[in-house]
């Protein structure tokens, strides 16, 4: 595996490198989202190889001390390691799929946060009354607190419901089927938005695929068209300018014309 993967972050480094030299502003490649992505997925790699590398030189020297700075060092790199799970986002260059679900996030992020702000309101809201349910009448149980019942309320408002915590008595659970039928409304305001934005950037991409593809198209036939006028025009040239026989010879068969010529038109012997 780790043959596998030097050769692929080779390839990849590779190709970064190269579009980072034929880019016409390297400032706005390196603010590109998909440049990003493509480097931290890269660059956990190389700090990966340099921190073992560490970490077995300071093994070697302190066998007996420095475990604390050796676990710290040890958590990074595997935070580094699960960073490579990124390389998956490279797919979002050749999907049409994934490029449409990310303009679609980017330009619904007023209704992401209006979800938001109504998935908050509703948790601060329910929390308290379940807690104060199940509190008062079976005990603290699982609802010991408001803030754990915020677990609670963002689980069964998302429709979630793992079941670790749920309500026995019935005040608690009249206060969970209202906070599940709520979360169901507000999940489903604005969905209807996002849905609507996630069609229209499907259809603007799709239009500018069709229409790049049409260029190249186009400029691939007139590529081909200019060549073959090229070397048409170059054969034309080079049959005209076979000459039709030597200089001299020419010269000679033009005197012997107007010699001809002459004769023909010069006056009879009797009129002398």
């Amino acid at each position: 595996m780790f043959i596998i993967e030097t050769v692929c972050v080779a390839w990849f480094s590779l190709e970064f490198v190269l579009r980072f030299v034929q880019a016409r502003s390297k400032l706005d490649f390196l603010r590109g989202p998909l440049n990003i992505i493509d480097a931290m997925a890269i660059l956990p790699y190389y700090v990966s190889l340099v921190v073992s590398e560490e970490d077995q030189n300071r093994e070697t020297d302190r066998p007996g001390g420095g475990k604390g700075y050796l676990d710290k060092l040890g958590l990074v790199l595997r935070i580094l390691r699960a960073l490579r799970i990124l390389y998956v986002m490279r797919l979002a260059r050749h999907s049409l799929g994934l490029q449409v679900l990310g303009l679609t996030v980017r330009r619904s992020t007023r209704e992401f946060g209006l979800l938001l702000l109504f998935l908050c309101v509703a948790v601060t809201l329910f929390s308290p009354l379940v807690h104060l349910a199940e509190s008062e009448l079976t005990g603290p149980h699982d609802f010991s607190s408001i803030p754990a019942s915020y677990w609670w309320a963002i689980i069964s408002m998302t429709t979630v419901g793992y079941g670790d915590m749920v309500p026995r008595s019935i005040p608690g659970q009249v206060v969970a089927l209202s906070s599940i039928l709520s979360g169901i409304l507000i999940m489903a305001f604005p969905a209807t938005s996002i849905f609507h934005m996630f069609s229209r950037s499907y259809q603007e991409l799709k239009m500018e695929h069709d229409r790049l593809f049409k260029e190249e198209v186009a400029a691939a036939a007139a590529a081909a068209a200019t060549g073959g006028a090229v070397e048409s025009q170059g054969e034309e040239q080079a049959a005209g300018s076979t000459p039709a026989g030597p200089p001299d010879q020419t010269k000679e068969l033009c005197m012997e014309a107007l010699l001809q010529e002459a004769n023909n038109h010069s006056l009879p012997a009797a009129a002398f």
